[in-house]
């Protein structure tokens, strides 16, 4: 790491100067025979063990650490929020991920992808260990990440899954939730289709898992809402050799089916949220 005269390059943290280590004056020889020395007018005994803890102070204030002698200095303590480098990173790299700017099949170092960020490796490293975990990447020893290759066949499965799992909490949900309710989630379903207008996938996908997040967390089961999410996310990942599978107006008209679903939500029809779910699902993918 790069050290300049403002300090650690990135960090935030202070450079210390090598004369601000200073070590504490010393008692003079009469006020040690006196017995005097730091001590308010007490007895010292044993001047030597005057000499010996000062010898310890000396050596802990040329260490850098606090010493009883010392006047301290109160300064803000820096905060380095590396959390947040990587959540942002993370971030970047998932609307990479859908908007097809990851290619399927090719491999990325982190150094690169750093550089490309302007942070170091550390964070798109960590970042890209949590995209395994996902199975959006996969480590290639001593290269790197290469983003996973996926095909319709996989799109379908994970449509199949969803309902499997959403279709049911929703059914339950237009039983037993109050029209009110779904009412509130009205402004969530409309950023989904500004999102759609706009044509970026990445603003639509976003918008979009804030909206099914929304609805299922009313089960009050939030571990099925983490799975749900998971599943929402790997479909919006794109073809191999098709980075942007899906058009304006696909978006637009995957957008209008919330407002739809909230309708017959607040509703009660049961027929037509079980038609909509599904048939929301498959045109995802």
């Amino acid at each position: 790491m790069k050290q300049s005269a403002q300090g650690f390059a990135g960090t935030g943290i202070p450079r210390v100067r090598a004369d601000e280590a200073r070590v504490p004056a010393q008692p003079r020889a009469a006020e040690r025979e006196r017995g005097t020395a730091g001590s308010g007018g007490g007895d010292v005994r044993d001047s030597g063990a005057v000499r010996d803890s000062g010898a310890v102070r000396d050596s802990a204030a040329v260490r850098g650490e606090h010493t009883h002698s010392e006047v301290p200095i109160h300064r803000p303590r820096p905060v380095v929020q590396r959390a947040s480098v990587r959540g942002q990173i993370l971030d970047a790299l998932r609307t990479a991920l859908v908007t097809g700017e990851l290619t399927p099949g090719e491999v990325y170092s982190a150094p690169a992808l750093g550089e490309r960020f302007g942070v170091s490796a550390t964070p798109v490293r960590e970042a890209m260990q949590q995209l395994a975990l996902e199975g959006a990447v996969e480590v290639v020893p001593n290269r790197g990440f290469r983003v996973v290759v996926r095909g319709a066949r996989e799109l379908a499965e994970l449509a199949e899954v969803r309902a499997l799992i959403e279709v049911p909490v929703m059914l339950r949900l237009a039983r037993t939730v109050p029209a009110e309710r779904w009412a509130d989630l009205r402004p969530l379903a409309e950023d989904t289709v500004r999102a759609a207008t706009s044509g970026c996938r990445a603003t639509y996908a976003e918008s979009d898992r804030v909206f099914h997040r929304a609805v299922l967390a009313l089960c009050g089961n939030e571990q099925l809402v983490c799975i749900a999410e998971d599943l929402h996310r790997r479909s919006q990942w794109p073809l191999v050799g098709s980075p942007v599978t899906r058009g304006r107006a696909d978006l637009v008209a995957d957008a209008a089916e919330h407002v739809d679903l909230l309708e017959a939500l607040g509703a009660g029809d049961l027929d037509v949220v079980q038609a909509l779910v599904r048939e929301h699902f498959a045109g995802a993918s």
